[in-house]
Order: C-alpha cells, then structure tokens, then sequence
C-alpha cells in the first residue's frame, strides 16, 4: 500500500515510475502446504497467485507489472546473477549441517523449525533468523530446535551448499549505508548499521526440489539442490523490471531504471526485510557489478544500481494479537473488500499504520475513522458542496468579491500542496494525509460558520462561498488522490471531470512464448489526467449528482468481526 501511494503521488508530480512486483513463489510454505493438500507446489503457486493478483487489483495498487517468480524470465535472471556473483568470486562452497526429520527422512526448511534465539533469548526465533533481535541465523545453532511440521527434533548431517560472502561486502556496504544519514527513515538505518557488525557467510542454496536451478555443471542436475528462496526472492525486482520491458516491445527500457545515475530506486516493506533489502541484496548487486573486496567485473547485464531508499514499516497486530491465520487471528483482503471500501482501508494504514512504530489495528479505531473522518468529515464535505450547488445553480458558480474568510481558506488550500507533496516525497505518508485533513476540516468549519444554505436571498454571497468551497473539494480530492484514488476519482466526476482522473490497475492475461498463461497486473496510467497542482475550477462547469463517497458503517459490525477472530 505505501508504495503505491508513493509512485502515484510521483505520477502525479511529473516523475516518470516504474513500480514492479510479484509473488515470490519458492518459499518453503508453499511446498508444505502443497504436501497438505497433496497437488504439487506449482499448482498452488497457481492458485494463489491468481488470488494475490485479484486481491492488490481490488486495493488499487497501481503496478506498471506484478508478475510472478516461477516463469522462465525470472529463471534466467536469477541464474545470470548467481554466475556473475560467482564468477567474481563472491560465492563459494561450503559443507554444512542441514536439517532432517527424522521420521521422514526429508529436508527440514530452516523457516520450519523454532527454537530459543542463542543471541538474545527469544523463545520462538526461526531457524533462519530471529524476529525479535533480526539476527539471521542456521537452525543448528538454536537452542532446542523443534520442527514446526510435526513438533520433532530435527536431525542434522552434512550437506554441501553455496554461500554468499557477506564479510566481503563489509566495507562498501559500510560506507553505502553511512551515506543515508538523514535520508533513510532512522529505525531503518539504525536496524541495517546495527547488524553490520556480525556478518557472516550465508546460504543461498538448499536441499530442495522447489526453486530455480543451481545453474554449474554438476549442479543443475541434482534434483535436491536449488538456489534459496531468499537469494531469488529479491531478484524479482530486477526480474520484473525486465519482463516489463520486454511487454512494453523495448526490451532494454529497464535499463533507464538500473544504471541510470538520475534514477532513484525505493523499496518498501516490513521491518522483518530490512535485512534482506538494505544489505543483502545491495551486496549481491554490488558483487555482480565487481564492486567489493575482491573487486570482479559486471556480469552480462551490466553494473546495477543499489537501492536509494529502504522504506521499512515497523510490525502491525490485530486487536493486541499478532497475525495468525492458524489462529484466524486474521481478516483477508478479498473478506474485507466484500464488506468495507478499499479507499476506508487505505486511509486507515496511512493514518494509524505502522509507519515509525508498531501499532496495533482494532475494529473499533476503524469504524471510528472510517464513520468519524471519512463520512463525517470527507464525505460531508464533498456532498453538501456539491449537492447544494448542483441544486441551486446547476454548475460551478462564479464567484462575486471575496471576503477575508474566503480568501483565507483559498490560500491555506492551495499552499497545502507543498507541505503535503514535501512529506509524500520522504515517504512521511502520515503526516501528509493528515496535513490533506486538516485542510478538509477547515474547510467544513469555513461552510458552517459562513451557512450558504441561509442564503437564498442572497444568491451572489451564496455563489461565492460555494465556489470557494468546490474549489477547496477539488484541491483536497487532488492531494488525497495518492491515497484514496477510487473515491478521488468519484469527486473529479461529480465536479464535471471528464476522461480519467487517476489510472487503476487491471489484470490481463500473459505467456511465454506461448506457454500456460497466468495473470499480471498492469495499467495504463500514463493517461490520467491526475497532477499535483492547484487548478483553478471553472465556473459554468455542469455538476454531477452527489454520490456517497463511503458508506457509514454500524457500530455493531465491531462485535461481528470480532466474533469472527480466533480465541
């Protein structure tokens, strides 16, 4: 969600935004729950991907490509920056301890077994890193490790893997990450500067039959042995961007994005990913462009720019429970969306989500924002400005001489644009939404003391105040766009707007070379009329009928979804 308020506040202001993703299909959940299930890991890669797909289209998530980890593109890519990263000398062999169950005789992923953290005590750290201290770790090294499968103790024997030499990497990425002092978000930074003091080799290749090939001779054919998920997960980045290119009929457009000096690239995610995007993978990219203590050359590719900002969000729980959907200590995207509007869940994540600390999301602040703050305040504004002008004057009033008031309440709109599009730059989304509502209840405080409705025989004052009120609607329903952009596109026709304000994502079908077909999301943005700017409205301008913009919701929805959670 806040990348994609991000890249649509950066549309609107003239950037030109390449904003990829997709679902990261190897994780050794799949594979589990598939052995549940008893179909195979890609026919549950399948099915999900499909419904990840149709959940992000139903937020509004404005993807120039969301694609997937389990086509041949992303294949060849992974494979490419492996042989590089090797060929530089900055991937090696090593035997180590793996993990077995015992009673089947079958790898053990390190993801499923727990155990005591041997740093800081965590009774519940993964076998390959530690959520409560960040460290990463190998499942042998955990105090009493237990299989998450099957409660087991695993066993452990030797078996040989490809690591990645992050010491290598100590010194630039030292000096990569003292360079974002007062650009990176500080408990990012403070987080990524704090884990560089203790880096180890780390494992990119694992006993398994789910992921991409190890591509070296004596490798590829070992059906046990494929490339980590977390080494091809952040690929996918560079992946997609290169499928993207080639679906746009420029193959090599993706460059402009990845060794551009004026491009800026903007990552975004949970705090439990600031490992793997503030430091390793910039080693990997560095390694691949020969940049490191055994220097090397760029692979195939090129030299590839690393990240210019990791925008990490810290932990959110639900009604002071951590995520569970064991535990159904969870709601899912497509539940919500078939009872509550996008828009509502948007604004509640950008103004009471985790953005700088943890917090906590409860059905009762929900209700409260969505009936308090978006029906109240929003969508009272929106319609009583425009139903009280459309039904006395038809269109957009012209104004007659302005008051004080009204000039007041026009100079605080228009220059809202810059502290709100300032803070939407550094990624301070709260902030900016709330700074956007301030201008809105100024705006409902400005109608009430100035009572238009008391007017009728005095229709010139009348025009007048209702011109600046529509004018204020307009300036807001811009400056909220990057967050609510389905609502923002109900305001601009209301206002008489014609064509399409803000692009929405949509979902086509692909191949390769004629291969299964699978969904991507994608849409034509370019298009939208959507700018971030003050535009003066004009007067005669035909008014649409008022819409509700959102629905009020019934207090006892609070106890129905609650009832719904797990004990």
């Amino acid at each position: 969600m806040p990348s994609d308020v991000f890249s649509r506040y950066q549309r609107m202001a003239g950037n030109n935004v390449l904003m990829v993703s997709g679902t990261d299909e190897h994780g050794t959940p799949i594979q589990v729950q598939a052995d549940k299930e008893g179909v195979s890991a890609k026919e549950l890669a399948d099915r999900y991907n499909r419904v990840i797909a149709e959940d992000l289209t139903g937020l509004g998530l404005s993807y120039d490509l969301f694609t997937r980890t389990t086509t041949k593109n992303h294949y060849a890519v992974t494979q490419e920056i492996f042989k590089g990263l090797y060929n530089n000398g900055y991937i090696f062999p090593k035997t180590t301890m793996g993990a077995i169950s015992p009673s089947t005789g079958r790898t053990l992923p390190d993801r499923y077994i727990e155990g005591t953290c041997p740093i800081c005590g965590y009774d519940g750290a993964r076998g390959d890193q530690c959520d409560n201290c960040g460290n990463q770790l190998d499942p042998i090294q955990l105090v009493n490790p237990k299989s998450r499968i099957n409660g087991e103790t695993p066993k452990f024997v030797e078996t040989e893997h490809f690591m990645l030499d992050l010491p290598a990497f100590a010194e630039v990425l030292g000096s990569y990450l003292q360079s974002k002092q007062g650009e990176w978000r500080p408990n990012v930074l403070k987080f990524a500067l704090n884990l560089l003091g203790d880096l180890q080799p780390r494992a990119i290749s694992r006993d398994l039959d789910w992921g991409v090939p190890i591509p070296l001779d004596g490798w590829r054919e070992q059906p046990n042995k494929r490339l980590y998920v977390w080494f091809d997960a952040v690929i996918g980045y560079l992946s997609a961007s290169i499928e993207w290119a080639r679906r746009s009929g420029d193959p090599d457009a993706w460059r402009q994005w990845w060794q551009n000096p004026d491009a800026r690239g903007y990552y975004f995610m949970g705090k439990d990913n600031i490992v793997f995007h503030a430091e390793i993978w910039p080693a990997m990219l560095f390694g691949y462009s020969g940049i490191g203590a055994r220097d090397g050359s760029p692979g195939s590719l090129g030299a590839l720019d690393v990240p210019s900002e990791v925008v990490s969000s810290e932990f959110l729980t639900m009604e002071g429970r951590k995520f569970s959907s064991s535990r159904q200590v969870v709601i899912y995207v497509r539940d919500f969306l078939a009872r509550y509007d996008a828009d509502a869940l948007r604004y509640y994540i950008a103004v009471a989500g985790p953005e700088n600390q943890d917090t906590d999301f409860t059905w009762q602040e929900f209700v409260n924002r969505n009936n308090g703050e978006l029906v109240a305040a929003w969508g009272n504004l929106v319609n009583r400005s425009i139903s009280m002008a459309a039904k006395n004057f038809g269109a957009v009033p012209e104004p007659g001489d302005l008051t004080d008031a009204d000039r007041a309440l026009l100079e605080r709109s228009r220059n809202a644009f810059g502290p709100v599009g300032a803070e939407l730059g550094r990624s301070r989304f709260k902030n900016a939404i709330t700074e956007a509502f301030d201008v809105v209840r100024e705006a409902n405080k400005y109608l009430a003391d100035q009572e238009p409705w008391k007017l009728k025989d005095d229709p010139e004052r009348q025009k007048s105040i209702l011109h600046v009120a529509l004018q204020v609607v307009d300036d807001a329903k811009t400056m909220l766009t990057p967050f609510l952009p389905g609502s923002s596109n109900k305001v601009f026709t209301m206002l008489g707007g014609e064509g399409v304000w803000s692009g929405m994502p949509e979902i086509r079908e692909v191949d390769e070379d004629g291969g299964t077909p699978y969904p991507v999301i994608t849409g034509d943005y370019a298009d939208s009329a959507a700018r971030w700017e003050h535009r003066p409205i004009r007067p005669g301008t035909p008014l649409a009928p008022p819409v509700p913009l959102f629905k009020k919701l019934d207090p006892k929805v609070i106890d129905e979804e609650l009832a719904r959670l797990g004990e």
